[in-house]
């Protein structure tokens, strides 16, 4: 049975398409199949792959201006140093400098700017800029980067060497590149004024650099909101076969995504690209995105992409407004939920608390002052100033709130705070507590981040020098909590990966300690950054880390992660407010909360 163009073509964030065919291929009874139906077919059955470009793509209409296109080497960049590339900017006839203009970047640039290639973007933009169908766009067109001598003619494909590197590899390097170097240079040399709206920016590739302009706006979504991907290589080159996993188990993005394929597509060492790009879409759809994948049954080529191209273009720069019906996570959030500021203008914000009436408390470290947000509030209003700088701390059973101190060694300690009068009593010293927490039997349990250890104290202990480790061997443990029996403690690594899980025996001694859950970690480092933890009533565990909060079921299992309010760290969390269904996040120089569908302790 061949499945040629009639038989499979779209399927999008509308959840429909234009066969049954497809619908068959997607549910879960017959998914086993797909393989058989996308294996190679003998080559007396090969791909049609005739597609011819329409009109739009291979003359400009009558009246349509033309844009201009220059070009240029670039070989300054820091992010990716010793490459050098060759670069297009098409500057549309109707920019005028007293207007932003949008932005597109494409991946493999030479493929996408010539006008007699397989997509022809120039003739495609001079037209729909000129009838209205997409705003006034700057393209920036970009091959990879090449180290060293050696590299290929510019015009056409070949071997530069940097390619699988920067594209394949999901990092946020390649869009660190794009924004702080390459777009600013751009702007500069050609005195262009580019919109500051992340919705009127977008990005495309093939290929590879499908995936990378994927990669580029998943880690970027303050910048890039709109995604092509032409034959994405979503398959294991550098990794790139989590995504769709990936995408199930984060936060719904803002990215406006248009996918494309072929069945006859590649199927290697690397993976099946057709069965790749179907779990794709097959997630964004789950996963309730803005989205639309035009299914062919082209080979790995622009041919289909080309054809689609102008349409692809419309799509993407429509004005609808996407409203997803589904939640932005499937447990926590609601679909319209979204980060509020708190508060703003602290040094370094950390030690997120919940107390025992929904109001949320935290501290400005380095200035050794503590805030808090009423239970019915949305602003934080100084609660003790000129206090001790606090790193960490929780209210114990017995109404008091107990924090883990910073500065000289002498000045660490693990304190109590009496709510009312302000108070201060050292509870134990000669210590270098990181944060805490305080069990219903009254037992302070804090991180020794250098040493790996946690440490136990008694709520009772006054001034107790030096006390005794409960569990090490942990890998910079630094936040910890508790499960909502009191039975089990968590400690996440912040210089590993995983969250240790603790049974805590009657006399407050910890045993049985398994490495229970783990953390995501950026594909440039070896580590997750697990920092401050909360836990909600369900039981659910969220982890500040470097890729975001990452919620953790009552089993272990990595349930979703959540953005980031700011790119900047995020490194402690909690719930206050109204039945204590808001999570607050200390995210470096402020404070962010939003509404969730749990409840916090």
């Amino acid at each position: 049975m061949i499945l040629g163009r009639a038989s499979i073509r779209r399927y999008d964030s509308g959840h429909h398409t234009e066969n049954k065919i497809m619908k068959w291929i997607f549910s879960s009874r017959w998914l086993f199949l797909v393989p058989v139906l996308l294996g190679a077919f003998p080559a007396g059955l090969a791909a049609i792959d005739d597609y011819v470009l329409s009109a739009d793509s291979t003359q400009r209409r009558p009246g349509a201006p033309i844009g201009r296109v220059e070009s240029f080497e670039f070989n300054q960049s820091e992010v990716f140093p010793g490459t050098n590339r060759k670069v297009w900017v098409y500057i549309p006839a109707q920019y005028r400098e007293t207007s932003p203009a949008a932005l597109m970047v494409f991946q493999d640039g030479h493929a996408y700017v010539s006008e007699s290639g397989q997509i022809r973007v120039p003739i495609v933009f001079d037209n729909l800029i000129n009838a209205g169908e997409m705003p006034v766009t700057v393209g920036i067109f970009l091959n990879p980067g090449h180290r060293g001598p050696g590299a290929p003619a510019h015009d056409g494909w070949g071997n530069r060497n940097n390619r699988s590197f920067e594209y394949d590899t999901l990092s946020a390097d390649y869009s660190k590149f794009l924004i702080d170097e390459l777009i600013p240079h751009i702007a500069k040399e050609f005195k262009l004024n580019l919109t500051d709206d992340p919705a009127m920016r977008a990005i495309c590739g093939m290929s590879s650099g499908g995936i990378c302009a994927f990669t580029a706006a998943w880690e970027r979504q303050d910048y890039f909101h709109k995604v092509i991907s032409h034959i994405g290589s979503f398959t294991n080159i550098r990794g790139g076969h989590v995504y769709p996993a990936l995408i199930r188990k984060t936060e719904r993005k803002n990215i406006r995504v248009f996918l494309q394929d072929g069945s006859n597509d590649l199927n290697n060492r690397f993976g099946s690209w057709p069965l790749a790009n179907q779990q794709m879409a097959a997630s964004l759809a789950f996963t309730g995105y803005d989205f639309k994948f035009v299914y062919g049954d082209g080979a790995h080529n622009g041919k289909h992409g080309g054809v689609i191209f102008p349409d692809s273009i419309r799509w993407l720069w429509r004005n609808e407004i996407f409203q997803s019906k589904l939640p932005k996570s499937q447990e926590i959030l609601t679909s319209d939920s979204e980060w509020e500021l708190v508060g703003e203008g602290y040094q370094f914000t950390d030690a997120a608390c919940t107390a025992p009436d929904g109001s949320f408390l935290f501290s400005d470290l380095n200035k050794a002052t503590l805030y808090s947000v009423p239970v019915n509030g949305s602003s934080a209003v100084p609660w003790l100033e000129n206090g001790p700088k606090i790193s960490g701390m929780k209210f114990g059973p017995d109404g008091m709130l107990y924090a883990a101190t910073q500065g000289t060694d002498n000045e660490k300690k693990i304190v109590q705070i009496h709510p009312e009068s302000k108070a201060v009593t050292t509870i134990a010293t000669n210590v270098k507590p990181n944060d805490l927490v305080v069990s219903s039997r009254g037992m302070v349990y804090f991180t020794d981040t250098g040493a790996g250890t946690v440490v136990g104290v008694p709520t009772s202990a006054r001034s107790l020098s030096g006390p005794s480790p409960v569990a090490g061997g942990i890998t910079r443990p630094n936040g910890i909590g508790l499960s909502p029996d009191h039975k089990f403690l968590y400690v996440s690594e912040y210089g590993g990966v995983h969250v240790w899980a603790f049974m805590i025996a009657d006399d407050g001694s910890l045993h049985s300690g398994e490495r229970y859950m783990t953390l995501l970690k950026p594909n440039s480092r070896d580590d997750s950054g697990g920092d401050g933890m909360t836990v909600d009533s369900s039981n659910r565990a969220y982890i500040t880390s470097h890729e975001g909060i990452q919620v953790m079921d009552e089993t272990g299992r990595l349930l979703t992660v959540l953005s980031k309010p700011q790119d900047k760290s995020v490194v402690s969390c909690g719930f206050g407010g109204p039945g204590k269904a808001w999570l607050y996040v200390c995210n470096a120089d402020k404070v962010y909360r939003r509404k969730t569908m749990t409840t916090g302790q």
